[in-house]
């Protein structure tokens, strides 16, 4: 996969610019826009994991107690978000690249890869909130 690509050189200099067509500066500003959104993603899926292992809101604070699991939940989180990242940005210069080729498929593999992933972290989400004892909860909303 090609990230960037060169600019032709004119060797007598007066080569003009190439003018663009108003549909495909659209649709280059939908790419970015695309792009910016999975970037947004990523970060609140960062923060997110952040959250989770720093506020620890659901564990009683005053009760000695291991670690816990949270930790794995927040890293995990902070991992896919990552990884979104870096996905994201490939995926930009490809629909770039296949824009410009006027070869662009939208794929469904991505789609359906991030929705499988958020689902899964949701359900950790879910697990890590029911799974704390319900009298460590109320022993800290009664103290």
């Amino acid at each position: 996969m090609q990230l960037f690509k060169p600019m032709p050189v004119n060797v007598q200099g007066l080569q003009k610019p190439k003018k663009r067509s108003s549909e495909r500066v659209r649709e280059h500003l939908a790419n970015e826009r695309t792009y910016l959104a999975w970037m947004r993603t990523a970060i609140v899926l960062m923060g997110f994991g952040v959250a989770i292992v720093r506020l620890r809101l659901l564990r009683p604070p005053l009760a000695p107690q291991p670690p816990g699991t949270g930790w794995k939940l927040g890293l995990a989180f902070s991992l896919f978000g990552l990884m979104m990242v870096l996905l994201s940005t490939c995926h930009y210069f490809a629909v770039r690249h296949d824009i410009e080729e006027d070869t662009y498929e939208p794929p469904d593999r991505w789609v359906i890869l991030s929705s499988i992933a958020v689902l899964m972290l949701g359900l950790g989400v879910i697990y890590y909130v029911f799974s704390i004892p319900l009298e460590a909860i109320t022993a800290v909303i009664y103290e």
